[in-house]
């Protein structure tokens, strides 16, 4: 009895690389394209990052103002440095997903629209709800921006 492998040797595959490598050569190479800037770019200042917890925790001492869809805290740190801003969202929205997706859509609308209207020298934190998610963008938009401010 003679036995016979199974599949057959890799000569197929060692006969293709060569012409892979050639038609690989022969495309024209990949362009690199830059990204046009997103349409509504604030024009004012962009305002800088809340990253560690004590800024968030010194952040908290300040003025609440509060919304049905968000509350915004904001605290006066003095100098005339570029505003910061710092997002949460707590796990009573949702799950990681719902809480990513809110946090998401704050933050365009910061970077869009309300950065004009924050002050500088302020950090802010905005703490964002479920609700944020069911109305339309713009309404979102007009909301933050009147908070920013400070109007009611």
């Amino acid at each position: 009895m003679v036995s016979v492998p199974a599949w057959p040797p890799r000569v197929v595959v060692a006969s293709l690389l060569p012409a892979a490598i050639a038609a690989a050569s022969g495309s024209a190479p990949e362009r690199k394209t830059r990204s046009l800037p997103a349409p509504g770019k604030p024009k004012g200042q962009v305002p800088g990052r809340l990253l560690k917890r004590a800024d968030f925790l010194a952040v908290r001492g300040g003025e609440k103002r509060r919304g049905r869809l968000f509350l915004v805290e904001v605290l006066d740190r003095g100098d005339d440095s570029a505003p910061r801003v710092g997002y949460t969202v707590t796990k009573k929205v949702g799950n990681a997903v719902v809480r990513n997706r809110v946090r998401r859509r704050l933050r365009e609308a910061v970077r869009v629209h309300a950065a004009d209207d924050m002050a500088p020298g302020n950090d802010y934190v905005i703490v964002g709800r479920e609700d944020v998610l069911a109305i339309p963008f713009g309404q979102l938009k007009a909301e933050l921006s009147r908070r920013l401010r400070g109007t009611r």
